[in-house]
């Protein structure tokens, strides 16, 4: 242990001889563990928003829809073929799914503009018609008032429930409840208002909404819609059985034939949020390829100052190895010069690249979060690349003959 931490002094003492050379050197080290912190730590603020955003389905809760909720590259030619989901197939899956405890049927239109007492918001509301437990499966809450009851269905009344921020555009004074709005020339009276839900990945608000009984948005917008199902299980338990039976049902209903893929899409809070964690994956590994690249370069000029030292330090090997050094305690103070030196790089770099992710947060709102794991990445790729790099120089300085090297100049 003594013979490490002399090894460790001779290191910082020789780092202290050159210091603007050590710290050129280094710089390709702190660039590569900089460029791995201040990435990994936005991957994963951005990875624990997504996760926080998408998560707008209530708990126990899954959505059957005709069309994926995420793709890229898709053939959508093959989803508008497929047959409509029904508002009787929702219904279907109430009576005989006895896992389910909730089916939210939902129809989308949008988007539109919706105006009253002289104002208007901007023709990006999303409408929807849905049924009473719309609130309960889809994670919303209401703020004042109440919200749609299966009495409003029934009767198709011509009533609507409003998010937050429609709420705040048309009604600035509050006391929405009671006052009417208009969406295509339509009139209805609003009874409820909801709580704020935010915004997805800061882009898209989810209060940007209006929720119609699904009879009266049948008047205004046609019937000739494909439902959205939003089906929540008994408990979160049951989750997967209720999957499950909402399967076997819907293929049944949609005649499906044994050995065919399903003719609907089925997405939860968690499968979306695998389907981001999957594409951060990518990206994460391949923004470490980048910094491997860096940690590459700086490996290199590590090696090129370890080498230079071996030659100026001739002289001095010569006369340690004549006093008795061993070539094994040459090889290893060189080789703990080396990580030392790379350590040095990747602690600088840490606190460079933390402190570019906390500015972009504190500065810019972007979402960042410094995790552990990538620091500490950081620093084991930064000492690592010391010891690859390190071993040639030292293999050098400790197979030097002592005669030959005392009479160095």
């Amino acid at each position: 242990m003594t013979a490490l931490f002399d090894n460790i002094a001779l290191a910082l003492s020789t780092l202290r001889s050159n210091p603007l050379r050590s710290l050129l050197t280094l710089l390709g080290i702190v660039i590569g563990a900089a460029t791995v912190v201040a990435m990994m730590s936005l991957t994963e603020g951005l990875r624990k928003k997504v996760t926080d955003d998408l998560s707008f389905l209530g708990a126990g809760a899954f959505q059957v829809q005709k069309y994926p909720a995420i793709g890229i590259n898709l053939d959508w030619a093959k989803y508008r073929k497929r047959k409509d989901l029904t508002v009787e197939q929702g219904e279907a899956l109430r009576e005989h799914c006895p896992h389910v405890a909730r089916v939210s049927i939902e129809a989308w239109a949008g988007p539109e503009k919706v105006t009253a007492l002289g104002r208007s918001t901007q023709p990006n509301i999303s409408v929807a018609g849905a049924t009473s437990e719309f609130e309960q499966v889809n994670g919303y809450a209401v703020a004042d008032g109440r919200f749609l009851s299966e009495a409003d269905t029934e009767l198709a009344r011509r009533v609507a429930v409003i998010g937050a921020d429609v709420a705040d555009l048309l009604f600035p004074q509050g006391g929405a409840v009671g006052e009417r709005i208009r969406i295509r020339n339509a009139s209805f009276t609003v009874i409820g208002t909801l709580e704020r839900a935010g915004s997805v990945l800061g882009l898209a608000s989810k209060d940007t909404l209006v929720v119609l009984p699904m009879s009266a948005f049948a008047l205004v917008f046609g019937k000739k819609h494909s439902v959205n199902l939003a089906v929540q299980a008994a408990t979160p338990e049951d989750v997967r059985y209720a999957e499950d039976e909402v399967v076997a049902q819907l293929r049944r209903l949609r005649r499906v034939p044994d050995g065919e893929e399903n003719d609907f899409e089925i997405f939860s809070n968690d499968s979306l949020t695998t389907t981001f964690n999957n594409l951060a994956a990518t990206v994460a590994a391949a923004t470490f390829g980048v910094c491997l690249l860096a940690l590459l370069v700086g490996g290199i000029g590590v090696m090129n100052i370890m080498l230079v030292s071996v030659v100026e330090r001739t002289r001095e090997i010569g006369i340690r190895k004549a006093l008795g050094a061993r070539r094994r305690r040459v090889l290893t103070q060189f080789v703990i010069e080396a990580i030392v030196l790379s350590l040095l790089g990747g602690v600088i770099g840490v606190l460079l690249g933390a402190l570019v992710a906390v500015g972009a947060r504190e500065v810019y709102q972007v979402p960042a979060s410094v995790p552990l794991w990538a620091v500490l990445l950081a620093l084991f790729s930064a000492s690592g690349c010391g010891l690859v790099f390190g071993i040639y120089p030292a293999v050098r300085a400790s197979r030097l003959d002592p005669v030959e090297a005392m009479r160095a100049e």
